[in-house]
């Protein structure tokens, strides 16, 4: 009798796709699974990453969710941008952003500095983003999930922004 788990892709018979999280169904003796609006996507049970074959965008999963693997600044500059956005309309502000380690050498271009203008030492440098103040994770030895995931988002519930016409309604 023929394991029937040999018969799809590492991830099991379906996945959701990355893009539009729409369940996807694998195509048997291929490590494959195909969506209907964005194409095919390749196991590659070496790295266990989800490679779009239209794009050559490369995902890993981490709890279930998703991560893209970035190759280029614009990617996870933009991804951070959306998740700001998203924390914004849900009532919270970011006060600092958490980038993966594997992406500091990729970020140092892009990343504001700036020195206070009190302090002499040059280890005061921070870097911003966006105007947050930038940190790298720990080493993926220390917390796995930093080997998948891109960044974390430090935030606290935002005030309101009330403008002095609006007080004519209250």
């Amino acid at each position: 009798m023929m394991n029937l788990s040999l018969q799809y892709p590492i991830f099991g018979p379906e996945i959701q796709c990355p893009h539009c999280r729409q369940t996807v169904a694998a195509l048997t003796l291929t490590d494959t699974y195909l969506c209907p609006r964005h194409g095919a996507f390749e196991a590659n049970p070496n790295t266990g990453e989800l490679i779009h074959l239209q794009s050559g965008r490369h995902w890993r999963r981490w709890n279930g969710e998703w991560y893209r693997q970035h190759t280029h600044p614009d990617g996870i500059r933009f991804e951070i941008h959306e998740a700001l956005d998203k924390l914004y309309t849900q009532g919270y502000r970011a006060t600092r952003v958490i980038i993966a380690r594997r992406y500091q050498e990729l970020m140092s271009g892009y990343l504001e500095r700036s020195t206070p203008w009190r302090s002499e030492q040059p280890e005061a440098t921070s870097a911003r983003l966006y105007g947050l103040q930038v940190d790298f994770s720990p080493e993926p030895s220390e917390e796995p999930s930093w080997e998948v995931i891109n960044f974390d988002l430090e935030k606290e519930l935002g005030v309101p922004v009330r403008y002095p016409y609006f007080r004519l309604f209250e």
